[in-house]
């Protein structure tokens, strides 16, 4: 029997565990990569194991979050990064030398090679044939320090794409069809692997707008094969010797497969407040626009902004919007700014920001009240933008800048002949900005800002976990409901004590008191509880307040393994109707938790209060059971090493 693309790779790489859907393996990573939001608490913990030099192939450094610098926190973070790295084997990417999964596609992504970053949109590099796997901080340290990546082996969904797409319609329109069928937990536990004839007409960029937003379907990863396309690519980067050619075999086996037909596809956008509340843009209809910014890791390569710049040349901005716009790279702006796009910008209107995630992580340009804001981003979470009152609206570049002429929102089909945009055959390469690290042995001074704090470790887990139900929350829950980012947090993402005064907020402001004061407890959710970002925070907040689990109808993948990393329990209830059985302020009691836990996946929460017991399930492996025993990961790796 054949092996499919991604089994491929996991063979190539595989440590541990067999290839079998729903059973734990590890593998081997080639690259990691970080981000300043994410990164200065992965360098702590890379530090606090004690390893002097990464031992993977290439690990780099990016600054792309935290850029709007207010107070002295976001410098102090970035010089501490750009000395830790130097003086542990890591590449740093300076500040303006853009977003990291624009660079690294651009610059370090090699096919067929294994790449764990601390940033959910890591499987961006899918788009060239990498096996991209967004993970928590911690996940990421580990790797650099040379030891495997534990996952659940994925069950593998083909999407077969037939057909070639039409005029105006996008790649951006492709993965939001894909979200519109299987929703944004649709792809928890899976690969999605896209095959088909219809591969053949998108560019890498293309392909990288699809795997980079696959992360809203809550897969694993999603990846293209690396073909004659991705060569093309490569040589234009100057990296032709990167690649190679990766398919999956003619008889490869798939547990699922989805057809989409690129012929029939027309401009869509995701409705307020989920990615996956899709309709097509003519049947939204033409609703007023206040805001129109373009860019994010999703749609700001060069041949997005090309596009873009082709559609506002001659055209003014509408009066009643704001247009930003943000290059996903140095290498975009300067190719901008050589050939004259950048002009025709900045003459329509635009306001250039800098190559950075900026308004997309809610760093700047948040909406007027009440307003409607088109972004090219990939999520729209309510609140997420800055503006709580704020309905976003996910589109692609087209429909953007056609959006910010009219004023309303436009399907960009209305405005003629489609602008025609060839990938260039050389991109300019300049990796100037990229800090290479210092010789391994050399002395180099870490430098940390009064606002790194030491990060919570757990304790042993006990054989009596008991605490009050602090919070009940609904369905899909984000990480950034769980741990708020946005301009005024993000700077303190290096002092936990301070961000978990803010934990849970958005669901109930009350909920950091009411858990110091109750010394911890239990947080209880509905389904796709932790959605959205790789952010640890969204543990580590948690258990700087002292929660000791948290039972939900079901998790979402990175931040469950966030909770497992951070030594707190996450149940799932056997039956969902003991969900409503639940109250705030419940007492819940785990009598033998350690038996319980050992025993198998089968574990009885006693609610006190109600005096019934509830059976949940805790989906964990061998390896998990130790890391919940000795409370974390790093706990565990410690007695490891014994």
């Amino acid at each position: 029997m054949g092996l499919n693309l991604a089994q491929k790779i996991i063979k190539e790489h595989l440590i541990s565990g067999e290839m079998k859907a729903g059973t734990e393996i590890s593998i081997r990573i080639d690259q990691t990569l970080t981000q300043d939001s994410t990164g200065t608490m992965a360098y702590l913990q890379f530090e606090a194991m004690g390893i002097p030099r990464v031992k993977t192939k290439k690990s780099v450094a990016y600054i792309d979050h935290n850029t709007l610098q207010a107070g002295f926190e976001n410098a102090d973070d970035h010089k501490y990064i750009q000395t830790v790295t130097s003086k542990h084997g890591i590449y740093f990417s300076r500040p303006g030398n853009g977003i990291c999964h624009q660079v690294h596609l651009e610059r370090f992504g090699v096919p067929g090679m294994t790449l764990l970053g601390s940033d959910s949109h890591t499987p961006t590099g899918g788009g060239i044939g990498m096996l991209a796997i967004g993970a928590g901080g911690l996940d990421v340290a580990v790797a650099m320090g040379g030891g495997p990546y534990y996952m659940m082996m994925p069950k593998v969904c083909r999407v077969v794409l037939k057909g070639a797409l039409k005029p105006w319609v996008t790649a951006k329109d492709v993965i939001l069809e894909v979200l519109r069928i299987m929703s944004v937990k649709g792809g928890v536990g899976k690969i999605i692997e896209y095959a088909g004839e219809g591969v053949k007409t998108l560019t890498v960029p293309e392909r990288a707008t699809i795997t980079n937003m696959g992360a809203e379907l809550g897969a694993t990863t999603s990846i293209f094969p690396s073909d004659e396309v991705t060569k093309e690519f490569l040589k234009a980067q100057g990296r032709e010797s990167d690649w190679i050619e990766l398919k999956a075999d003619e008889d490869a086996q798939y547990d699922e497969e989805l057809v989409i037909d690129l012929d029939k596809l027309e401009p869509l956008a995701a409705q307020p407040h989920s990615p996956d509340n899709v309709a097509k843009v003519k049947d939204i209809g033409k609703i007023k626009v206040d805001q129109v910014a373009i860019g994010s890791c999703t749609n700001s390569s060069y041949m997005d902004m090309m596009k873009v710049a082709a559609v506002l040349k001659g055209k003014t901005v509408h009066p009643n919007v704001s247009l930003v716009i943000a290059p996903g790279s140095r290498q975009v702006l300067t190719m901008l700014a050589k050939n004259g796009a950048l002009a025709d910008m900045v003459a329509a209107g635009a306001r250039i920001l800098e190559s950075a995630c900026g308004p997309c992580i809610g760093m700047g340009q948040a909406p007027a009240t009440d307003a409607v804001s088109l972004r090219t981003f990939n999520r729209n979470f309510e609140g997420r933008s800055g503006t709580k009152s704020a309905k976003v609206y996910l589109v692609s570049p087209e429909t953007a800048a056609a959006s910010a002429i009219t004023g309303v929102l436009t399907d960009p089909r209305e405005l003629g002949e489609a602008p025609k945009v060839d990938m260039p055959e050389k991109f300019i390469a300049d990796d100037s900005m990229v800090l290479a690290p210092a010789p391994e042995g050399a002395d180099v001074e870490v430098v940390r800002g009064p606002n790194i704090k030491p990060f919570p470790i757990n304790k042993a887990l006990t054989d009596r976990v008991e605490g009050k139900a602090l919070i009940k929350v609904g369905d899909n829950i984000t990480t950034d409901h769980i741990m708020p980012s946005n301009a005024k947090l993000l700077p303190f993402r290096s002092n936990v004590p301070y961000l978990a005064e803010f934990c849970l907020t958005p669901c109930d402001p009350d909920f950091p008191k009411r858990a110091k004061e109750n010394a911890g407890g239990f947080i209880i959710g509905g389904s796709n509880y932790g959605q959205g970002s790789s952010r640890e925070h969204a543990a580590l907040a948690p258990l700087q307040l002292g929660i000791k689990g948290v039972i939900a109808k079901s998790f979402a993948r990175i931040h469950m393994a966030n909770l497992i990393n951070s030594g707190i329990i996450p149940m799932t209830f056997e039956n969902e109707a003991d969900y409503d059985d639940i109250d705030m302020e419940d007492e819940l009691l785990i009598e033998n938790a350690r038996d319980q836990i050992k025993a198998g996946s089968s574990l009885v929460v006693r609610n006190v209060t109600k005096g019934k017991d509830i059976k949940v399930n805790v989906s964990l492996s061998e390896r998990q059971v130790e890391i919940i025993l000795a409370g974390g990961l790093i706990n565990y790796t410690k007695q490891q090493s014994e």
